[in-house]
């Protein structure tokens, strides 16, 4: 009986992690110099990657997703161009309704549209101008490949 108990087990095991990389597969991989590990949220129509430093700091959010998230930016809010998944894209500032808050700097924002019915909405913490831009040139060399993208499942 506890030969049974010990292989189920272990079996019970084997499946958990294998669901749990078929999961992590699902957010773009990482760089593994990056410092940084995915928290991933899956739901039927979306999936939410967040890449966390080794002390927890959550730096970089991505949603993966087949709806269009419909978020209009104001051009004044405009900052640096960029790209993801070879798309042309720009970040943006983030918008407090004209309050100055602190760490505003190095927070940006964007949302891509990748093919028809295929978006990223994609969003960094970063604690420093030099942290974000990093963080932005990390973002730009993400691979996405087509079983990263919710609605390419």
């Amino acid at each position: 009986m506890k030969t049974v108990r010990s292989v189920s087990a272990a079996v019970l095991l084997a499946i958990s992690s294998a669901v749990l990389a078929q999961q992590a597969e699902q957010c773009p991989t990482l760089p593994a110099d990056a410092g940084l590990h995915w928290e991933q949220q899956t739901q039927s129509d979306f999936i939410v990657c967040k890449a966390a430093t080794s002390d927890g700091r959550t730096v970089l959010n991505m949603m993966l997703t087949a709806r269009d998230p419909d978020m209009s930016f104001n051009r004044s809010l405009r900052a640096e161009k960029g790209s993801f998944g070879g798309e042309a894209m720009y970040w943006y500032k983030l918008d407090m309704g004209g309050r100055d808050l602190p760490g505003l700097e190095s927070r940006r924002i964007t949302v891509v549209k990748l093919d028809k019915n295929r978006f990223a909405q994609i969003w960094i913490d970063a604690a420093d101008t030099g942290e974000l831009g990093n963080l932005q040139n990390l973002t730009q060399a993400l691979n996405l490949s087509s079983s990263a993208l919710a609605g390419g499942r």
